[in-house]
């Protein structure tokens, strides 16, 4: 690289559950820089899952953290170049960048839904992904059968 790498700012922790990881979520949630309609959004969608889960023992903010480690793949296959065919060739996946294509496949597949308001959709597709059920559980699911399935070319690993 022509450039030093760029160094990682600090996130600043949410006002209401005091979690860095809430703040990435939420970064990702925001559109045209509408942070304070993210945070409203993601908490509405805490209340909703809080309120239809009474019955059980945990969080709506552990529910939400079991939702996304449940759509967090751990491989995904890379195309690599090797004498003219190009090669799909499974690879282990960064910690942080888990964590970034899980809140990504999780908004992107809450965007998809059919409720009413982007909370309840939220809420909906965190509980989904929380009982290991949802479009973005499936995305993970067909990236691991993927990365199953060109098990072969693994040596080809850069």
């Amino acid at each position: 690289m022509r450039k030093r790498k760029a160094k990682k700012r600090p996130l600043l922790p949410d006002p209401r559950f005091n979690d860095q990881l809430v703040t990435r979520f939420v970064n990702n949630l925001m559109l045209d820089g509408k942070k304070s309609v993210a945070f409203k959004v993601f908490y509405d969608a805490m209340d909703i899952i809080e309120e239809k889960n009474q019955d059980e023992e945990k969080t709506a903010l552990e529910i939400w953290k079991d939702a996304l480690s449940n759509v967090m793949p751990h491989v995904e296959v890379r195309s690599r170049r090797v004498g003219g065919a190009t090669f799909q060739i499974p690879m282990q996946i960064r910690p942080d960048r888990k964590v970034s294509m899980a809140i990504k496949w999780l908004i992107s597949y809450t965007r998809k839904r059919n409720e009413k308001t982007m909370a309840a959709k939220l809420a909906a597709e965190v509980m989904a992904a929380a009982k290991e059920e949802g479009a973005a559980v499936k995305k993970r699911v067909d990236t691991h059968k993927m990365a199953e399935a060109n098990k072969a070319f693994s040596h080809f690993r850069f």
